[in-house]
């Protein structure tokens, strides 16, 4: 008689809100710039300032915070249309997120820099490289966004990393001990996005398996990945 095979679990793939408030930010110098452009507000140097940063570097919870401040409403910017501007900036300050080529509507989206210097509005315009390295076909746009100051968030110091590995376990409720946090720290990527990604895979095989997040599973999925 064959032996009984062990029905799979299944973990199925829940969103996990985070907290995106002035009080759950992790500050260190690698976003030390981009705190300051947002408690700077409103005496920056443009009323169109453009923050930059990789994957996960804290872009999105920085112009959550602005926008709480400002009253700022928010868009993606593959979301703009020549129509949709004029209510974007109804508020006097808006939230562009994640500007990237090609999925931007270059005209609605100068429309909107010529229509916010105007009415003297407040934009945060939020992307993963700096102007230059934008393919802008639309010569006028292109000048118009090079000229827009740029501030930088920078690849996570030893502090910084260890902190979001964390607080991205705290976000999902895993918990987690020193020799888990000291391991991954040790053994991914430098980056926001690698934090991420092992803290989504050690959530989701402990589900499955029925595990806790112990050290030895991270040192399991990690020889795996």
């Amino acid at each position: 008689m064959a032996g009984r095979v062990e029905p799979r679990q299944l973990a199925f793939a829940l969103p996990h809100a985070e907290s995106l408030t002035r009080d759950n930010f992790l500050e260190g110098p690698a976003n030390a710039a981009g705190l300051a452009l947002v408690d700077g507000w409103p005496d920056w140097p443009s009323p169109i300032m453009l923050l930059v940063g990789p994957e996960g570097s804290g872009k999105s919870h920085l112009a959550a915070i602005w926008a709480e401040q400002a009253g700022a409403r928010s868009i993606s910017a593959h979301a703009l249309t020549a129509t949709a501007v004029p209510g974007a900036l109804a508020t006097g300050a808006l939230v562009v997120e994640d500007l990237k080529s090609p999925d931007v509507d270059e005209r609605a989206l100068f429309h909107l820099m010529n229509l916010a210097r105007e009415d003297e509005a407040f934009v945060l315009i939020t992307a993963r490289v700096p102007p230059s390295a934008l393919q802008i076909e639309l010569r006028d746009l292109r000048s118009r966004l090079r000229a827009v100051p740029t501030v930088s968030l920078l690849p996570p110091d030893d502090q910084l990393f260890r902190a979001l590995i964390v607080k991205f376990c705290a976000d999902r409720q895993l918990a987690v001990d020193e020799t888990v946090v000291s391991y991954l720290a040790t053994r991914i990527e430098r980056s926001y996005a690698a934090v991420r990604q092992a803290v989504e895979l050690l959530d989701s095989e402990a589900l499955r398996l029925g595990r806790p997040v112990t050290r030895a599973l991270a040192a399991e999925l990690l020889r795996n990945a």
